[in-house]
């Protein structure tokens, strides 16, 4: 039976490059807002032989969020793997200058969604399931306040449920890859010289690799 795996923020980045690794192994359920990026991911995917769901949604959203749960359950019953890479990136400001809608969508991105998410896609995990969160520690750097903030409430969030779950499953990972040309990374870092970031494709490599996930 093949094995499914739901990446939130799969249209670019790190979620697409973990997509596009796991689709030898997995059905993936593929979630981002852009639909063109989803689409030129499912052909990726369709090049390698594999399958994929395409979701353009936002997970914001919370009737699309449990739409799409609802949808996952009825058609496979079940989930193996989570991989929650999207991420709100508000741009950099001091904070006494940090915008009221860019914070507040932060934590509508970040935070709300995150809770949302874990409550609708912990039954569909069941006890042998997996949950993956990727942590940017920013908190408390300058100009960083609404992303490092949000950020770090989502992965105080994911460290709450990994250790409620350390004995009745899902297993819950949190790990921190290390800096790969994203857009994010872009919009905090312009004038970076980017061909000295870790290749994404490597990075996605390399989580699998550290979580055993094949």
């Amino acid at each position: 039976m093949t094995k499914t795996a739901l990446i939130t923020g799969a249209s670019r980045g790190l979620g697409a490059a973990l997509a596009e690794a796991l689709c030898a192994t997995h059905h993936i359920v593929a979630l981002a807002r852009t639909t063109g990026a989803l689409e030129e991911l499912d052909d990726r995917i369709k090049a390698k032989g594999g399958t994929a769901t395409l979701a353009p949604m936002d997970i914001t959203d919370i009737d699309a969020m449990a739409t799409l749960c609802r949808g996952i359950f009825d058609r496979w019953g079940s989930l193996d793997l989570w991989a929650h890479t999207a991420v709100h990136a508000a741009p950099l400001a001091p904070t006494d200058h940090i915008d009221g809608k860019d914070f507040a969508k932060s934590l509508s991105g970040n935070v709300t969604a995150t809770s949302t998410l874990i409550t609708f896609v912990s039954p569909l995990l069941g006890q042998s399931g997996r949950a993956v969160f990727f942590d940017d520690p920013r908190a408390g750097q300058k100009f960083f306040g609404s992303y490092g903030a949000s950020k770090a409430a989502q992965i105080a969030l994911a460290r709450s449920w990994q250790a409620e779950t350390v004995n009745t499953g899902p297993r819950v990972d949190i790990v921190t890859p290390d800096a790969m040309p994203t857009a994010t990374r872009a919009r905090f870092f312009p004038g970076e010289n980017r061909d000295t970031l870790n290749d994404i494709h490597a990075q996605a490599a390399a989580v699998l690799a550290q979580l055993q996930v094949s």
